[in-house]
């Protein structure tokens, strides 16, 4: 794994732009796997999970550095205090410019891992707005104001909207740039194609927290990675409205 792009540092936090297909912590069954609390203990000592990020998921996530830098951040975390916005790029595009999703959500009775819309679940509720539509999809914002498992893709899938690349809840593994320029592909002759998307087309941007030894608001954006920007740039050249 290349190096972690650090977003913000000081002595009692800091936040990372997490690689798709790192863990946050490490995996229960297979501990030696690549994550991230175990890279960055490496290099700074003792860290303290504050929150997570599914493993295919990228963007921005906060460690902290102290017990109590932990529990301070870790509470505003519980109260709902932090602002968190994730990019999606989904399947179609809503017909309106924002709105909120407000549906309860369960795990699925049949299928291990998988969650669902039910009256039955935990309350979650997502606010979301349009970015960029394009003529087959859009690029969504994401206010999550409750932090349910898969919540972004149960809610968005729900509204017939999944995410472009989700083998869980929409319908691709991986995005090929044939099936965004279409006719106007063309494949070298014994050439297989590579996708230019083999993850979750979702990425938590940014980050507001209240500094918990200072009287400042923090805010942190994460880039985007090579493979996400791959595939917004393609989009705007061939799939733009």
């Amino acid at each position: 794994m290349k190096k972690l792009e650090i977003l913000y540092q000081d002595k009692y936090l800091i936040v990372v732009n997490k690689p798709a297909d790192v863990l946050s912590i490490p995996d229960r069954f297979v501990p030696e796997k690549p994550n991230l609390l175990d890279i960055l203990r490496k290099e700074f000592g003792q860290v303290w999970v504050v929150h997570r990020l599914d493993k295919a998921t990228s963007g921005v996530i906060c460690f902290a550095l102290d017990a109590d830098t932990h529990k301070a951040l870790s509470m505003q975390f519980q109260e709902r205090k932090v602002k968190k916005l994730y990019h999606a790029l989904v399947e179609g595009c809503p017909l309106s410019e924002k709105g909120e999703i407000d549906r309860a959500i369960a795990a699925h009775p049949t299928i291990a891992g998988k969650m669902m819309p039910s009256s039955k679940g935990k309350a979650a509720r997502t606010d979301y707005r349009v970015l960029t539509r394009y003529r087959d999809c859009a690029l969504l914002e994401a206010d999550i104001k409750t932090g349910r498992t898969h919540q972004i893709r149960v809610h968005f899938s729900s509204l017939g909207h999944p995410l472009m690349v989700d083998p869980l809840y929409g319908k691709r593994e991986a995005l090929f740039l044939s099936e965004i320029k279409r006719k106007n592909f063309r494949l070298g002759k014994n050439t297989e194609e590579r996708p230019l998307l083999s993850r979750l087309s979702l990425h938590a941007h940014s980050l507001e927290i209240q500094h918990p030894h200072r009287e400042e608001l923090l805010q942190v954006e994460a880039p985007y990675f090579k493979d996400f920007r791959a595939v917004l740039n393609q989009l705007n050249k061939w799939n733009a409205l």
